[in-house]
């Protein structure tokens, strides 16, 4: 009997949306074999299944054909970028990421949930590049990521951040203020304002921004840890000449 695809597709897409991943798998396989359609759908799913077995290469070569298949299916590009990623292949998920990026700019209208996510996506890269003491390309992505997404206060305060960490603490000052003028109740960033404020040798303001922060919180407990240390500070106005 000749292979019936959308009956096929159907109850694999059910298998795979109800976690029966190997059925899935042998259905999708099939369909890929045969039916000579290049469905980027499919591949896409054959990728996020054998991520989830763990096989990482095998995925990003299925999340490859996705692509190919569909250049424009944006949500393939992200887990072939994220895949790259994992393998630790910078480049090429930066490539991915920025080519993904560019049609979303291009379309006329766009879905705030794909911007998201690759904005999302993006500072996950950011993260691995600080994680391994490349700030510069760090910024480059969370920069990448706010142009995307411009308001995403976490993503803004991670750029402070990384300002912070190279020493530009007048630039991250304003990063931070920027954060919470876009989301007031973000604590992280008023958290972080406070750090700086401290480092640049402002003790009044950097207490001023962690009193702010609801104690009951868990930024709140960090926040009273700093405000600890920081009256514990020879030159912090509250204690007593040494």
């Amino acid at each position: 009997m000749p292979l019936d695809f959308d009956v096929t597709y159907e109850r694999a897409s059910r298998l795979f949306d109800a976690g029966r991943y190997p059925e899935a798998e042998n259905l999708f396989l099939t369909l890929a074999e045969t039916s000579g359609r290049g469905y980027a759908d499919i591949y896409n799913r054959l990728g996020l299944i054998t991520a989830f077995q763990g096989q990482i290469e095998t995925a990003a070569e299925w999340f490859q054909k996705a692509v190919q298949a569909n250049p424009r299916y944006t949500e393939a590009s992200i887990n072939l970028a994220v895949t790259y990623a994992d393998l630790s292949r910078y480049a090429d998920a930066e490539r991915v990421y920025d080519e993904a990026a560019r049609m979303v700019r291009g379309a006329q209208s766009i879905d705030f949930y794909v911007r998201g996510r690759l904005a999302n996506e993006h500072a996950a890269l950011g993260d691995r590049y600080g994680n391994l003491g490349l700030l510069d390309e760090a910024l480059e992505e969370y920069r990448k990521a706010l142009h995307l997404c411009p308001e995403f206060p976490d993503i803004i305060t991670k750029v402070g951040i990384i300002l912070r960490e190279q020493g530009a603490y007048d630039e991250a000052i304003r990063v931070f203020l920027r954060a919470k003028e876009v989301s007031p109740e973000y604590s992280l960033a008023s958290i972080h304002l406070g750090i700086t404020y401290y480092m640049s040798g402002f003790p009044d303001l950097a207490r001023e921004e962690w009193e702010s922060i609801d104690f009951d919180s868990l930024e709140g407990q960090h926040a009273s840890v700093y405000l600890s240390l920081a009256r514990k500070a020879r030159f912090d106005p509250e204690d007593p000449a040494p």
